[in-house]
């Protein structure tokens, strides 16, 4: 059986919420963009949903030039009913960057390991995939679905952007399906998305990061300030690994609820996503791959000030790291 034809036989709706997780990124939005196409070549309607703010350029440059519709939960919360079904794409229950929606997830499709059990009528999730849009890819192929160039271009720019240009946490599959929708898509808007990614006041971020930044040993530490966008976070920490004495970077900033971290490794040297779930258990919950990790301290009246926060989760993931 077809994997969409899998998913296909286990919703019971005329339409569905396609849920990506909190403050989406190119491959979670082309994801869910690819599964919408899937679907309504299947008649289903979808609606892509998200929580969060989506202020990175190269992502609004994607949504606006391939005319991706996404909602915002706080638009549409009062229009949804407990008994509306919900796919999560580029996610999984129970993480700590996807809000728990009204509607029943009754499907996941991910790419990222899983550290809870969670339930669902069915679950696609292969963590050994670079990207979750190379999965929606192989959909449309193994069944022989047509792909415009549309959503061709979303899918590719999602695994490139994912995968970091095919640099990390990359298997045979990303590879295969970028090769397979090369002729597909427009390789000079994935061009310009690429080559086009920071706003004058995102280079702030990276001063700043810079310019706290501690190292032990070979393990980086550093703060882009308050409120930075998630998006951004992760690109300092992509940066900060770059350093030559550095081969695990984490990168934070304190929003209003809480503490974001953005965690890199060097690939076969430390497992980032292990290492931030153990350190953060029981104050604050985190995970993802081996190279590329987040985690997420909420504030509450218990838990102190940031500072103490962060000097804990520092010392807790200092600690992970021998251990493993």
């Amino acid at each position: 059986m077809k994997k969409i034809d899998e998913v296909i036989a286990h919703i019971k709706c005329s339409h569905v919420y396609i849920q990506t997780h909190n403050f989406p990124d190119p491959d979670a939005i082309s994801s869910a963009f690819g599964l919408q196409k899937l679907l309504a070549h299947k008649n289903i309607d979808a609606t892509i949903c998200y929580k969060g703010k989506i202020d990175r350029y190269n992502t609004l440059k994607l949504i606006e030039l391939l005319e991706i519709h996404l909602e915002n939960l706080e638009k549409i919360e009062a229009d949804l009913e407990e008994d509306d079904e919900v796919i999560l794409v580029d996610a999984q229950k129970g993480n700590s960057n996807i809000i728990d929606m009204t509607g029943t997830e009754i499907i996941c499709i991910d790419h990222h390991p899983t550290y809870e059990k969670a339930e669902y009528r069915y679950a696609d999730i292969r963590p050994e995939y670079g990207a979750c849009a190379t999965m929606i890819a192989e959909y449309f192929f193994e069944s022989s679905i047509p792909m415009d160039t549309r959503t061709a271009t979303a899918l590719s720019y999602g695994i490139r952007s994912d995968t970091d240009r095919l640099s990390r946490g990359t298997c045979k599959k990303d590879m295969e399906m970028l090769y397979r929708m090369y002729d597909m898509s427009d390789q000079g808007m994935i061009q310009m998305l690429e080559n086009r990614e920071l706003y004058f006041e995102d280079l702030m971020a990276y001063s700043r990061a810079i310019e706290n930044i501690k190292v032990y040993g070979t393990v980086s530490f550093t703060s882009t300030g308050e409120n930075c966008p998630e998006a951004l976070i992760a690109s300092v920490s992509d940066f900060m690994l770059a350093l030559v004495e550095v081969d695990f970077s984490v990168v934070y900033a304190i929003q209003h609820n809480g503490i974001k971290l953005s965690v890199r490794s060097e690939e076969g040297v430390h497992d980032a996503g292990k290492i931030i779930s153990r350190a953060l258990k029981g104050f604050g919950n985190g995970g993802g791959h081996a190279a590329m990790a987040g985690g997420f301290i909420p504030f509450t009246d218990k838990s102190g000030c940031a500072e103490e926060l962060i000097n804990v989760a520092q010392e807790r993931i200092l600690e992970e790291i021998k251990t493993l």
